[in-house]
């Protein structure tokens, strides 16, 4: 019996997973290509930073509200659908987009898109990694999630090598779009075929040790680079050439993927606190991105990766440790709101610290980040002690 429910829950964690691995492949490949796409049209550092966190920073206030949404109408489908549908026809769009202005408003309805169907995706997912292993069955629909970011990007370096412009670029993302809404009809079919759970406890409101973890996640958020501000940067400096940046964001999302398998194995044996050891390799992307040559780019951005690996594969199962069904939605909604609207003030930050003092632009990075992974090691027992009551 329990064997049979794990393998309709790890159906549906995979049939998902190729969900994530389409829509990935399109937003996170015209995601590569942003910060140059956006310096053609015009903008300045400031003004990428300011945009790569404003549609983050939106999309995260709207994650509070839909997450609390998912949990009070259980529509979790709806909200995923019209997500999905908002966050993948967006991006095609950039195509005709004539200035920076328009394109920027054409990415943060990307990310809005991605707000409204993220905490409902999440609670689906975190009811069979509760079957599976939170550790692996999120580490796992990251690992599926990356391999997307990492096709994305290909597709793009192809696309531009061919037409030698981002526009077309965009045109033929929309391919693994129409394919990722296809995936999703899948899904709800895999996931109408798992059965009814039993009666899980109920929460009234989500736990103190919660609102620390958030703060954590938040510290770093605020820390953390944005690709587009590096990817600005190697085009500046002509560390690397144009058409191989997308190519080293794929690589970053590859091993992305990869690290994501291991951090969320390591989670389900030790629990969060094998986040400081990414948190530990993560903070290194800035001195090498920022003050290095062609080869401290390469390890600046397997650097990047790794932290990405480790937020993707960490963060979620965390929540899913100690908070109950019942308040998944608002606890995943308010998770990524906190890390979206520091996220933005980190990234409005940095990029204007780039266009004044990149040592600056360094330390503040590195001084966030080591203020949240020893608030995580803080909270390893009390997150182990919650997660046995839950």
């Amino acid at each position: 019996m329990k064997s049979a429910a794990r393998a309709k829950a790890f159906r549906f964690i995979v049939a998902i997973g190729f969900v994530s691995l389409f829509a990935d492949m399109t937003y996170e490949g015209a995601r590569s290509v942003v910060g140059p796409f956006l310096k053609e049209l015009g903008a300045s550092a400031t003004q990428v930073g300011i945009i790569a966190g404003a549609g983050e920073m939106i999309a995260a206030s709207l994650r509070l509200f839909t997450g609390r949404l998912a949990d009070r109408t259980r529509a979790y489908w709806i909200l995923t659908g019209s997500g999905y549908f908002l966050n993948l026809a967006a991006v095609p769009l950039l195509a005709l987009a004539g200035n920076w202005q328009l394109a920027a408003l054409l990415i943060i309805a990307e990310r809005t898109g991605k707000a409204l169907r993220g905490p409902s995706v999440d609670v689906l997912l975190s009811e069979s990694t509760q079957v599976v292993g939170h550790g692996w069955g999120f580490g796992l629909h990251a690992a599926m999630d990356q391999a997307g970011a990492v096709l994305g990007p290909i597709l793009v370096t192809i696309a531009i090598a061919r037409e030698h412009h981002f526009n077309a670029a965009f045109v033929w993302l929309a391919v693994p779009a129409v394919a990722a809404l296809a995936c999703l009809v899948v899904a709800r079919f895999a996931r109408a075929q798992q059965p009814t759970p039993p009666p899980a406890l109920v929460q009234l409101q989500l736990p103190k040790v919660f609102w620390f973890y958030v703060a954590a996640a938040g510290l770093l958020a605020l820390g953390f680079i944005d690709f587009p501000l590096l990817a600005y940067h190697f085009q500046k400096t002509a560390v690397t050439k144009e058409a191989t940046i997308p190519l080293l964001y794929a690589m970053a999302m590859g091993l992305g993927g990869l690290t994501a398998l291991v951090f969320g194995k390591l989670f389900d044996r030790f629990g969060i606190v094998v986040i400081v050891g990414g948190i530990a390799v993560s903070l290194l992307a800035l001195p090498f991105g920022f003050l290095g040559g062609t080869i401290s780019a390469y390890i600046s951005v397997a650097c990047w990766a790794t932290g990405v690996g480790a937020q993707d594969a960490l963060l979620r199962p965390g929540i899913a440790q100690v908070v109950s069904m019942n308040k998944r939605g608002s606890a995943f909604g308010a998770l990524n709101g906190v890390y979206g609207v520091l996220w933005f003030i980190g990234s409005a930050l940095m990029g204007m610290l780039y266009d004044h003092s990149i040592v600056a632009l360094i330390a503040f990075g590195i001084l966030a980040q080591v203020a949240s992974a020893v608030l995580f090691f803080w909270l390893r027992k009390r997150l182990a002690a919650a997660a046995q009551q839950a």
